[in-house]
């Protein structure tokens, strides 16, 4: 049944501390452990002045948020966009931490980026803007302290630019052995084959597993994708090859709607062309009833807080596959699960992006050069093994699938601490 109240919208940050109490209370999470996990450990501002193009100077604010490395190096993205603070940092930082330690890695979660529009400054404004921010966080960063990532609006050829910056700064012997200071770097700059598709087909696989599970094939599934960028195109790709029909997108360029069906690679190239992907149907779409779309399965690939109260009842999909990051805020969730809607959470279901930067940063520290074959079998096993812990916990503990993923990823937590002890 709908509910006529309207809470009050919680920020993304909140949305973390409610599911982590959540999780924390279902599974009798030490205390102690509880309190060392509730904050972060370091956060980072840094202010730094950059000159543009015309001659002016800029000066632009960057944050690194590092929540915890207990289980190893602080490990996840930088994004560049108008919603990047220090709120938004500390929630994405500690859902890192949750994913690393759910995908059996061993890294810590941190997060950061820079507060700017990016389609405002030329490459040559991004690249300064980027090499002066790698500068100005210094020694906050290295490839066995504190990892970066692409992650909104920043790419490959951003992460050879942070690479390149980072290993300037060491003594000439000592530069090789900081390439893996980030990942997601461009194949010929240490990249790994396969990192580019990583995290949208750790979203398939996911999906497939769910199916697997549920006894049904993927062929006919209509499904939407929020968001079509890296996450999004490579989600609808490799959904495609499984049969499934896309019928609706969105990103902030517009909405498209189309009931028989689009094509993944002929949208892309569509975008490509155009900056956008309105205009590619003919069918007009009221974007505030985006979510409403009649389909088996939602893919959001875009920003955190997306599914709320505000749209959960309007949902018909029987499925949401978080390939963002927060993209289900907490009451949104609670009407889902009411309505038995199930959702493959974020930190098990976008997970595949870090761990192909995981095998990035071993083949960058091993001197090895792995192939896309390789990686791809790597992260399948990685990503059934994942999923296959969740559901078995949210049958041990009676729970959703969200507090189960934390489950399993706060007891190889817990584990560490109390098995180590707290200094001194």
């Amino acid at each position: 049944m709908a509910t006529t109240a309207k809470p009050r919208k919680t920020g993304m940050y909140e949305n973390v501390k409610n599911q982590f109490e959540k999780a924390a209370s279902v599974m009798g999470l030490d205390e102690s452990v509880k309190k060392i996990l509730s904050i972060t450990n370091n956060e980072i501002v840094v202010h730094f002045p950059v000159k543009m193009d015309n001659g002016d100077v800029e000066v632009f604010t960057g944050y690194r948020v590092q929540h915890n490395n207990a289980l190893g190096p602080y490990k996840g993205g930088l994004r560049y966009h108008e919603t990047v603070d220090l709120d938004a940092a500390r929630a994405l930082a500690t859902w890192m931490t949750w994913k690393t330690s759910l995908a059996g890695l061993p890294f810590g979660g941190g997060k950061g980026g820079i507060q700017i529009d990016p389609k405002k400054y030329s490459v040559h404004e991004l690249e300064r803007i980027t090499r002066r921010f790698t500068f100005a966080l210094g020694d906050n960063i290295g490839p066995e302290h504190d990892i970066p990532a692409p992650d909104v609006n920043t790419n490959a050829q951003m992460m050879a630019w942070i690479a390149d910056t980072y290993m300037s700064t060491k003594s000439p012997a000592e530069r090789s052995k900081n390439q893996h200071v980030v990942t997601g770097k461009p194949v010929g700059s240490g990249g790994l084959e396969g990192r580019d598709r990583a995290t949208g087909f750790g979203v398939v696989v996911t999906i497939e597993a769910w199916a697997k599970m549920k006894g049904i094939s993927l062929e006919g599934k209509r499904y939407i994708v929020q968001g079509f960028g890296n996450v999004g195109y490579w989600s609808a790709h490799f959904m495609s090859k499984l049969g499934a029909t896309l019928v609706g997108v969105q990103d902030a360029t517009g909405t498209i709607y189309n009931p028989d069906g689009m094509d993944p690679e002929d949208l892309l190239k569509y975008q490509k062309e155009n900056a956008t992907i309105h205009g590619y149907t003919n069918h007009d779409f009221d974007s505030t009833k985006f979510f409403a779309i009649d389909c088996d399965i939602i893919i959001p690939a875009a920003l955190g807080n997306q599914i709320t109260f505000e749209n959960a009842n309007d949902i018909k999909a029987t499925l949401i596959a978080e390939g963002a990051n927060g993209p289900t805020d907490t009451e949104g969730e609670e009407i889902l699960l009411s309505r038995g809607v199930e959702i493959i959470p974020d930190i098990l279901c976008n997970s595949g992006g870090v761990i192909g930067s995981y095998y990035e940063w071993l083949q960058n520290r091993n001197g090895e050069i792995w192939t896309m074959d390789d990686v791809i079998v790597k992260l399948r096993k990685k990503l059934e093994e994942a999923f296959g812990k969740v559901i078995t916990t949210a049958e041990s503990h009676k729970t959703d699938w969200r507090t189960a993923a934390y489950i399993v990823a706060l007891t190889r937590i817990e584990m560490a601490y109390l098995q180590r002890g707290i200094f001194p």
